[in-house]
C-alpha cells in the first residue's frame, strides 16, 4: 500500500470538503434546510467517487467517465429533491444548483483541478450571497405587476 497517495487522498477529500463549508454555513444562516452538512458531505462523496475511478488505482478513463457520469445524475435527483412548489412558487432552485455544484467542486478537487475548485467555490458562494439582493428587488417588481403583465 502506497500511504503516500493515501495521504494525498485524504488531503483532497478535506480540500474538497473545506472549499464546501462556505456555501453550507451561508445556506444554513440563511435557515434554509440544507446547509453546513450537506453540502460539505457532498463535496467530499463526489471526490471520494471520482478518486476511486482515478486511472492511478488500475481504472480506465472510461470507468472513470461512468462514474462522473453518475455523479451528475445523483446530484440531479439530490437537487430536485430541494425543489418545492408552493402558492405557484417555485422554491429551492438555488439550493438544487448549488447542490450540483458542489458534486463539481469534489470531483475537480479529486482530478488536481484545484483552480476551477476554488472558482467554481467563490462564484457559488457569489451567486448566493452577493446576487440575493437583486433576486429580491426584481421578485418585488415582479410581484407588483398585474397578473396579466406576467
Amino acid at each position: 500500500m502506497d500511504w503516500h497517495a493515501q495521504l494525498i487522498d485524504v488531503a483532497k477529500l478535506a480540500l474538497a470538503y473545506a472549499l464546501a463549508l462556505p456555501v453550507g454555513w451561508y445556506r444554513e444562516r440563511e435557515a434554509h434546510s440544507i446547509g453546513v452538512r450537506t453540502f460539505p458531505l457532498v463535496a467530499m462523496a463526489s471526490c471520494g467517487y471520482v478518486l476511486l475511478g482515478m486511472p492511478a488505482y488500475q481504472h480506465t478513463v472510461e470507468a472513470q467517465s461512468r462514474i462522473i457520469q453518475g455523479l451528475v445524475a445523483g446530484m440531479g435527483f439530490i437537487g430536485g429533491a430541494a425543489i418545492f412548489r408552493a402558492k405557484g412558487n417555485v422554491h429551492g432552485t438555488a439550493t438544487a444548483a448549488s447542490i450540483w455544484n458542489t458534486g463539481v467542486v469534489g470531483a475537480a478537487v479529486a482530478q488536481d483541478r484545484w483552480l476551477l475548485a476554488i472558482s467554481l467555490s467563490l462564484l457559488n458562494l457569489f451567486a448566493l450571497r452577493v446576487l440575493l439582493p437583486l433576486k429580491t428587488k426584481l421578485d418585488e417588481r415582479e410581484d407588483r405587476q398585474p397578473p396579466e403583465q406576467r
